[in-house]
């Protein structure tokens, strides 16, 4: 009885604690979740900002990738080339060889003093003797150039091999960078279409007037109190070419003639003067000779941000010709619009 009295207890207990439970949730629900607070114009700016910057940085990896690309396949075919070449000779080697060994079995099988009992005439059998042993020196040439040959075919078919390899490596490494750029703009799109058309207006405001501080700011710094220097003569040229791009359309990847990326255009500029550069903006920030603000001149390359992900080419008068972004077309711009991390010069003229 007491057993059955304590398990009736118990039960009890657990029955309150559930209907307590059940009165609590019903009580006190769990909160809905609210609606998200839309994003501020300065939010939206800022996003916008950070995903066309990263959109920048992969178009410029995307760059790198493809030019590596093209300079490993242009190795693989010149390899694969030499290999063909490599290979007919071997060829051409083992059918002279075959040729050699062809000739010795007809004229041998019988020792040099047996040859010349046998022979009217033993100065014959002399010449002869004299033109095999040419004719075995020639074979071990043949066989030393064979191996040879055949040396180098493995040679390059292991460099060709390793080539194949970066080629695929570039290759996707190009591939990933598309990606990252394509889901960047496309969200960035997507971004800007939700604005309403006022809300446009403003954002393009709000942007221009960040540009127009930065800029005010760097005047103020004194930066280009003493920047008088005059164009060289591929200078010249090249801010000529730039100066007819200007109103084409930005286009990642593109080098022209219908559309360029930042880089495509001061690489291309600069190509018109026949001054070769590198393609991408951190290769132009990285390999060209660096210079002060104070001595640019126009022609000259102003490498923007931190991680030189941006080019510009100072035309004087404190102002670029530049590629913004997508969606943007080919300007000019104030030369302090944006963060400003060195500047580069192309020609070797001092």
């Amino acid at each position: 009885m007491p057993v059955r009295g304590g398990r009736a207890v118990v039960a009890a207990l657990v029955c309150c604690l559930v209907a307590a439970t059940a009165q609590g949730a019903a009580a006190d629900p769990s909160p809905a979740p609210g609606p998200v607070r839309p994003k501020s114009l300065a939010e939206v700016r800022d996003e916008l900002d950070r995903l066309y910057h990263d959109a920048e940085v992969a178009t410029d990896a995307y760059n790198a990738a493809e030019e590596r690309a093209g300079k490993q396949s242009a190795r693989v075919a010149a390899l694969a080339e030499d290999m063909a070449a490599g290979r007919a000779a071997l060829e051409r080697l083992t059918s002279r060889m075959g040729a050699a060994a062809r000739a010795q079995y007809r004229s041998g099988g019988l020792p040099l003093d047996v040859q010349l009992l046998l022979s009217a005439d033993p100065d014959d059998v002399l010449d002869e003797v004299g033109r095999a042993r040419r004719a075995q020196h020639g074979v071990d040439g043949l066989l030393r150039e064979q191996t040879r040959v055949q040396e180098e075919l493995r040679r390059k078919s292991k460099a060709a091999k390793g080539q194949l390899e970066k080629l695929r490596g570039s290759r996707k490494a190009e591939a990933d960078a598309r990606k990252r750029i394509e889901k960047r703009i496309a969200t960035a799109k997507a971004l800007e279409a939700r604005l309403a058309e006022e809300e446009r207006g403003r954002l393009l405001e709000m942007q221009k007037k960040t540009a127009d501080e930065a800029h005010a700011a760097f005047v103020r710094s004194g930066s280009l109190k003493d920047v008088k220097g005059e164009a060289s003569e591929q200078g010249e040229k090249a801010v000529a070419y730039a100066a007819e791009q200007i109103g084409k359309p930005y286009g990642w990847g593109d080098e022209g003639p219908d559309s360029y990326d930042c880089s495509g255009l001061t690489s291309q500029a600069w190509a018109a003067a026949k001054r070769p550069i590198p393609r991408t903006s951190q290769e132009q920030w990285r390999l060209l000779p660096r210079i002060g603000v104070e001595a640019m001149r126009p022609g000259d390359l102003i490498i923007y941000h931190q991680d030189a992900s941006h080019v510009g080419m100072y035309i004087g008068g404190g102002s670029i010709i530049h590629a913004p972004r997508p969606g943007r077309d080919i300007t000019v711009a104030d030369a302090g619009s944006m963060y400003i991390l060195g500047v580069v010069r192309p020609d070797k003229r001092p």
